[in-house]
């Protein structure tokens, strides 16, 4: 389980947030929403102490994480997957070697465990087959599910997505929100997603975190968002729906 107490963030003299208190349970899934540059993906990189805050506590399993020593503290983030927006796959080597990086580096598994671990993550994926293309020849969906694939090659507890429907198209976005979930189930993994697409939020998420005026505005369930009577989470919600119907105006990449 993770808990933040009282977490306070700034960059020199600019407040990000303060005051952000919340705790997501295990196996379940958190949506952090809000408009951009409110600091949802700062605020994710605190979970795992990528990055450190001006006051308040984090802790995981009843550990203050940012107490830990720098040994323990890498043995922790081994327990953290991340989906990066852009995958940040390496384009100088295989979709089988990205996969099987973090074995390499983290583990002394023999080549034929991290072989077979990685078939069965780009299997669970949905990506049989394509371990020896490069990553240039990979759309942007395929470079999402490798990604993913590297993100649970380790076997985490915790798996934090940022932005992982951006630039995908409804169809390629709707397979990714598919397998957020098939995770979320299957592998009993606690996930962390930085959206700002309310239709994602809505399909793949249990609890949502609404940051504004450089505050936790608003934290609860899906169903209790919904219904909230909270002005400007409901003028967030309302715009992302307009958009959602009116796909004509969102910029989505081809």
């Amino acid at each position: 389980m993770i808990e933040v107490k009282n977490l306070k963030k700034s960059f020199g003299k600019n407040l990000v947030w303060e005051n952000v208190s919340l705790t997501i349970p295990d196996g379940e899934t958190l949506a952090i929403i809000g408009k951009s540059g409110c600091g949802k993906s700062v605020l994710m990189k605190h979970f795992n102490a990528l990055l450190l805050p001006d006051e308040g506590e984090v802790h995981v399993d009843g550990k203050n994480i940012f107490d830990l020593s720098y040994v323990d503290l890498r043995i922790l983030r081994q327990r953290f997957g991340f989906l990066f927006q852009g995958a940040a796959l390496f384009d100088s080597i295989s979709a089988y070697e990205n996969v099987a990086f973090p074995l390499r580096y983290f583990t002394e598994l023999k080549e034929k465990d991290i072989h077979k671990r990685v078939m069965d993550c780009l299997d669970m994926v949905n990506l049989s087959g394509i371990g020896n293309k490069g990553t240039s020849e990979l759309s942007g969906g395929m470079r999402k599910r490798v990604g993913l694939a590297r993100a649970i090659v380790l076997e985490p507890d915790y798996l934090m997505y940022d932005e992982p429907t951006s630039g995908l198209d409804p169809e390629t976005s709707d397979e990714i929100n598919d397998l957020i979930i098939h995770m979320s189930e299957n592998l009993n993994i606690t996930s962390i997603v930085v959206s700002h697409d309310m239709h994602s939020v809505l399909r793949i998420a249990d609890y949502a975190a609404f940051l504004d005026e450089q505050k936790l505005s608003w934290f609860g369930t899906i169903d209790e968002m919904l219904v909230a009577d909270h002005a400007r989470l409901k003028s967030f919600t309302t715009a992302s729906e307009y958009a959602i119907s009116n796909p004509q105006r969102m910029n989505v990449p081809d």
